[in-house]
């Protein structure tokens, strides 16, 4: 199938407007609802507040942006011999933005009063987290056998075990109530998306000059 005949220097540019964009409207949005805790909530529970439409649009803008700057990498890093440098690394990032989709269409809900989880936006926020993480850690093989890119191999398998390990600690000991983490969730799952933007934007970067 052929790809979309987008400029490479665009798509790196989408890599890293998509997270600023997002970064910058989840501060807005806590700084407007006054009982939000960006400390304990979720960036996801934004969307069950009067302004939810906002993070909607903006787990949007996010989605598209990953999706573009997977393709970006892909056509920027020279492909590999073996089966580890081939696209996969790719796909899985994309599929990360897919991800980000889903979950941005099946939004939190005020149920009652309470921001409450809906069992789809699971489904995207699992896909996002877990595929971006393997994605980065698959790519980082075909990285390391472009000159032009493996000082960077390291770095993008460093993230991506992070990212895995982040959204375990997140899933297991912060997301429930009566976790040890919970009522640090949201500020864990801050972190999270720290070392996964940064990564993305610094790739970007690179995609952008290739």
């Amino acid at each position: 199938m052929r790809l979309p005949d987008i400029p490479t220097h665009a798509l790196g540019v989408a890599g890293i407007g998509g997270p600023v964009i997002f970064t910058v409207l989840v501060i807005v949005q806590g700084v407007l609802q006054p009982d939000y805790s960006h400390v304990q909530m979720p960036i996801s529970a934004l969307a069950a507040w009067p302004l939810g439409w906002v993070q909607e649009l903006n787990f949007a803008v996010l989605g598209v942006s990953q999706i573009a700057f997977a393709l970006g990498l892909h056509r920027a890093v020279r492909p590999g011999k073996s089966a580890n440098q081939g696209g996969a690394g790719a796909a899985l990032i994309a599929m990360g933005g897919v991800g980000v989709l889903v979950a941005g269409a099946f939004s939190w809900k005020m149920v009652g009063g309470v921001p409450t989880e809906t069992p789809p936006h699971v489904v995207g926020a699992i896909t996002a987290f877990a595929s971006t993480g393997l994605g980065f850690m698959r790519i980082s093989n075909r990285l390391a056998a472009d000159a032009a890119w493996k000082d960077l191999a390291l770095y993008t398998r460093v993230t991506g075990g992070a990212v895995l390990v982040l959204f375990l600690a997140l899933g297991f000991l912060a997301v429930d109530p009566g976790t040890p983490l919970n009522p640090w969730a949201g500020l864990l799952q801050r972190v999270l998306c720290l070392v996964w933007f940064s990564c993305v934007i610094v790739l970007s970067r690179r995609v952008m000059h290739r």
